[in-house]
């Protein structure tokens, strides 16, 4: 029987200590001598190579390659469906803490392997070493975590009792998930949602992001060599279109675990509400999706906190965030003395290739980099550009943390997610124009309210409508356990990863009843 320790999250690498340094200098070095393999699709354990490949590049330095990747079909990614289908009526019997096992076997491995799975990181999604770290301990923390919920749920719930029978309810898995990760969570969030499934008793097909499909492929490494069985974990790199869409639409198809844009993630539960031929249940869907994210600066508040709070929240991993903040809500009162602060902070970042762990790096392709650069010359139109706006590098995807202020709450710079380094910073009349304003968009991640004024704080707890609300501190940085994380209204489906609920989401409730 497993006996584990109460859960305790995973601490961070301390970067200032010289041997830390050292750690992570060699990693990258030995990752960097990796670069350019070729990764296979996995079903069922099988390596399967494709005639079309695609590849995954360096966003610091684009004509450097990640490496290659097989592009599946959809009649690859229907076989994956049936493979995985197999393997779970078996899977499924498997005890809980056979389960929980492996993914505390994978816990340990990952954690003897933390500096090298950070610097794949640095190398393929652009983060700098902190970020990457970060990602790597919020994986860790979900094997620990989802470990022991699994544990857990496996008792069973208590029900009212009656005389005259013996009854129990017990929770059982679903059935195939397909599982479609973000590539800004590279490694936190796709295993997390895969391995939350696994332990909870289903098997998974997982299709990663086209922008960090080799951490993906990294991470089917480390459920294998955790011992992991065969067609419990399948591997299906593609398009989104093709593969994705396949996936979604299968009839053996139970659940679908999405993290990403509204745009994909509405389209999923509208595809997924279709009822194919021969499908005997509505599938269940778990999305979360995008944030218009904001910090409201109160009156009453430490300005100085406040921006230090803003500029880490906004530009911490080049507010490619869904929890960054996009958006400065701040009180007329202090307005001029924050945006002035907030101009000397920003200006002082310093941007440098992720290798060289600079506290700003690229953003993720030539995309991304063209459509921030565009919100730009809207904020100019709409607002002031108070400082950025433009590209910061003729080599990599790089832009400048970029700042506009003075803009209305309705604006689109205010209102549309950018996912990239631009801040909106908006006036308010006071406290409870603020909250109207960070409340005027359909998302509702998260949020920050800095102030020193209880009477306001808890009015904001009350009134701002978001999943995850912090009071004087930053909007990003949720930790597992401590922070169950997920939004409301076109944020998602309010999912609290890394929290008590979550792991239901991928099983159902089954009561027995007997006569005595």
């Amino acid at each position: 029987m497993l006996k584990l320790l109460k859960f305790k999250n995973e601490p961070f690498v301390d970067f200032t200590k010289t041997g830390n340094r050292r750690k992570m200098e060699k990693a990258i070095a030995k990752v960097e001598h990796e670069l350019g393999r070729e990764y296979h699709l996995v079903i069922g354990g099988e390596k399967i190579t494709t005639p079309e490949k695609f590849y995954s590049y360096n966003p610091a330095k684009p004509s450097q390659m990640v490496g290659v990747l097989q592009k599946a079909d959809a009649s690859l990614a229907k076989r994956a469906i049936e493979t995985a289908h197999e393997k779970f009526l078996e899977w499924q019997y498997v005890p809980a803490e056979k389960r929980a096992a492996y993914l505390l076997k994978a816990s340990k491995i990952l954690r003897a392997k933390k500096f090298e799975y950070a610097a794949w990181q640095v190398f393929e999604v652009g983060k700098n070493w902190a970020e990457a770290d970060a990602d790597v301990a919020e994986a860790i923390d979900y094997l620990e975590y989802y470990s022991r919920e699994m544990l857990r749920y496996a008792k069973g719930a208590p029900i009212t009792k009656i005389p005259s029978e013996k009854s129990e309810m017990t929770y059982i898995p679903l059935g195939v998930g397909v599982v479609v990760p973000p590539w800004n969570f590279p490694l936190a969030i796709m295993l997390g949602m895969s391995t939350a499934s696994i332990v909870a008793g289903n098997t998974v097909v997982l299709k990663p992001s086209s922008d960090s499909p080799v951490i993906g492929a990294k991470f089917v490494e480390l459920m294998a060599e955790a011992g992991l069985p065969d067609g419990v974990l399948n591997f299906v790199s593609g398009s989104g279109a093709e593969v994705g869409d396949t996936l979604v639409a299968h009839p053996k198809t139970r659940f679908v675990a999405f993290t990403g844009s509204k745009e994909v993630g509405t389209h999923i539960n509208k595809f997924a509400a279709e009822v194919q031929p021969g499908q005997i249940w509505v599938k269940r869907v778990v999305v979360e999706m995008g944030g218009k994210d904001a910090i409201v600066v109160d009156s009453e508040a430490n300005v100085n906190l406040a921006v230090e709070g803003v500029v880490a929240s906004a530009f911490g991993f080049q507010g490619q965030k869904c929890s960054a903040c996009s958006r400065a809500i701040v009180d007329e009162k202090v307005y001029d003395k924050f945006v002035a602060k907030l101009k000397a902070a920003v200006e002082k970042i310093k941007i440098k290739p992720p290798k060289e762990n600079g506290r700003m790096g690229p953003v993720i392709n030539a995309g991304a980099e063209k459509k921030i650069l565009e919100y730009a010359e809207i904020g100019k139109k709409e607002g002031r550009l108070l400082t950025g706006g433009t590209k910061a590098s003729d080599e990599g995807y790089y832009v400048k943390p970029t700042v506009v202020v003075d803009l209305a709450a309705h604006s689109r710079v205010a209102q549309e997610e950018i996912f990239g380094p631009v801040l909106a910073v908006i006036k308010a009349r006071n406290f409870d124009h603020a909250l109207e304003i960070a409340n005027s968009t359909e998302y509702g991640l998260t949020g920050s309210i800095y102030s020193k004024n209880r009477k306001k704080l808890e009015k904001g707890k009350k009134l701002f409508n978001v999943g995850n609300l912090y009071l004087n501190r930053k909007c990003t940085g949720a930790l597992v356990g401590v922070h169950p994380f997920g939004g409301f209204n076109m944020s998602g489906t309010d999912s609290k990863a890394g929290g008590p609920d979550y792991l239901l989401l991928f099983m159902q409730a089954k009561v027995v009843s007997e006569k005595k």
